[in-house]
């Protein structure tokens, strides 16, 4: 077993108490999560946390809180995120910090930040769960990037506070792309207005900042809480969530790592360094599963969907952040297809009860965060597989997807299955099911594919019907697969990483595809030019009292 810390791995998940960053406190129907960074609790030495400044383990631990709002304290129907400091509400990402990381953590830290503030949203848009921000200093870059992921913005109106996204002026570098594309599409800032705002390093006060829409309502501060107490009862007002609601604790993950990979109770993640793939495999559930809601709500976390959702969604984070060169992910099941659809039937039943609902929604934000990981993903479907509905989405995730097709002298072929949770209850960050995305809305083909919703399909008929990629047979089976492992492997991760990203969402864009598309393009771009990164680049020469010498080129 290794020790995490001598290992150097970056872990995801916090204790309460281990909190070093933030204050929560529920009172009824409201939570207030106050930012209180610790400066000298940064993840990795060598720079200090001033002024509420970000880093990696800030966005964790804002995670966790997050996560433990949604299923420790469902009655919640409002979340005020503040700042218990001052005068301060949030200065931004450290900057010393991105000015000593690697290329890979500054895009990593961008992603998951990103992916923290799609979680709000996420929560808000089909949970019920509204998000208040209440701005009571000065607000730079990350901070106001977490301010516009929610659903309302207040600002005090002192005469000093101002907000901003310094990015581009004082630092070469973009405002992690969630900034900017918030602005615009969410905000509906005009372009010009935005223009002015994104190259200002000293950012607009309150009156300018409501008249540009960058923020919803200001007050002077006496009426201030006043005013964000009048704002939280509003959202609490409009929420359809269930004030009588008993949450559940989250347990912390009895995970076990050592040199051969990342081990949980119904995940595997097991490494093959050499061939530079890692395989991850999901178990599905055994025995009696509960069947009504009493039953789930007493299980908990233990509650198979729930475990299991927690598990992948933290093993995901984990290969990303401590395994960059293991650049293939081979997505495997294990298990049985009826057990996998009965699990799911119970879901479907219960969907309007809050903690089923809160586990799909946890299931629809992990699947989210493979989408847009920045790993090849080829499915591996054989004879101990249950790809069947919520595993399915496994395999409508990968890049492509393997069947073993046997013949019928050397005994049954594995089989797939789809469900109703197959059909718009777990949308892509494109916003649609992994099914319509997969057929670009074709109805006629959706049609048929609905027609076979839970029948067990073997691989002639699930290539027949172009759920599968290919279905090679027991003899060539062996070769195709390590043929079409070393292969990939064997391509530019660079080029890999924006071929996946443009193939993967077909169609119309939203915010969350523009800000993570981007995100693979222009930012990991502008992070690895001279001007941001170089030697004499904006973010080495920062607070030195240098100017950056810029490469004048317009590429």
């Amino acid at each position: 077993m290794l020790n995490v810390k001598e290992a150097g791995l970056v872990t995801f998940d916090v204790s309460p108490s281990a909190r070093r960053h933030w204050r929560v406190s529920v009172d009824g129907r409201i939570a207030t999560v106050a930012m209180d960074v610790n400066e000298d609790a940064g993840l990795k030495p060598g720079y200090k946390l001033k002024l509420n400044s970000y880093d990696l383990g800030v966005d964790i631990e804002l995670h966790d809180v997050l996560q433990r709002i949604r299923f420790e304290h469902p009655e919640v129907a409002c979340v005020v995120i503040t700042s218990a400091k001052p005068r301060i509400f949030c200065a931004g990402a450290n900057i010393y910090m991105l000015g000593t990381s690697s290329h890979a953590w500054k895009v990593n830290f961008c992603k998951f930040t990103n992916e923290t503030r799609d979680g709000m949203e996420d929560s808000s848009r089909h949970d019920g769960l509204r998000f208040l921000a209440a701005l009571n200093g000065t607000t730079a870059g990350v901070g106001y990037e977490l301010a516009l992921a929610c659903d309302e913005i207040l600002m005090t109106d002192d005469r000093s506070s101002a907000v901003s996204l310094p990015e581009v002026p004082l630092l070469g570098v973009l405002p992690g792309t969630g900034g900017l594309t918030r602005v615009v599409d969410k905000r509906e800032v005009r372009r010009d207005l935005a223009d002015l705002f994104c190259t200002n390093p000293d950012g607009v006060k309150a009156d300018r900042a409501k008249a540009w829409g960058l923020v919803d309502e200001i007050a002077v501060p006496a009426k201030f809480a006043e005013l964000t107490r009048t704002r939280a009862a509003a959202l609490v007002a409009g929420s359809p969530r269930k004030a009588d609601s008993k949450g559940i604790q989250l347990h912390p993950l009895n995970r076990r790592i050592d040199d051969a990979g990342f081990h949980y109770d119904f995940v595997d993640v097991a490494f093959d360094r050499a061939a530079r793939t890692a395989t991850l495999t999901v178990r599905g559930p055994e025995g009696d599963q509960p069947q009504t809601v009493e039953s789930i709500h007493a299980l908990g976390d233990r509650w198979w969907p729930l475990a299991m959702g927690r598990e992948l969604d933290d093993a995901i984070l984990m290969l990303r952040t401590n395994e960059l060169e293991l650049g293939l992910v081979l997505l495997k099941t294990s298990g049985s297809v009826d057990a996998v659809t009965a699990s799911d039937s119970v879901m479907l039943k219960h969907k309007d009860d809050w903690l089923v609902r809160e586990t799909i929604g946890l299931l629809r934000r992990t699947l989210g965060r493979l989408d847009v990981s920045s790993r090849s993903l080829f499915a591996i479907i054989d004879r101990d597989s249950c790809f069947a509905g919520i595993l399915f989405e496994l395999a409508l995730a990968a890049d492509r997807s393997y069947m073993l097709a046997v013949a019928e002298v050397e005994g049954e072929s594995p089989k797939i299955a789809l469900d109703e949770l197959n059909f718009g209850l777990l949308p892509m960050v494109n916003g649609r099911s992994r099914l319509e995305t997969r057929f670009c809305n074709d109805e006629h083909k959706l049609a048929a594919i609905k027609s076979v919703s839970g029948k067990a399909l073997s691989p002639s008929e699930a290539l027949e019907r172009g759920l599968i990629t290919v279905a090679p047979d027991d003899l060539d089976w062996e070769d195709e697969i390590r043929v079409a492992i070393e292969e990939r492997v064997s391509l530019s991760p660079d080029a890999l990483t924006g071929m996946e990203a443009s193939l993967r969402f077909p169609g119309a864009e939203t915010i969350e595809t523009k800000v993570f598309g981007r995100l693979s393009a222009w930012q990991n771009w502008v992070f690895i030019r001279p001007n941001a990164t170089g030697e004499n680049g904006a973010l080495k020469k920062f607070g030195t009292g240098s100017k950056s010498n810029f490469d004048w080129e317009r590429v």
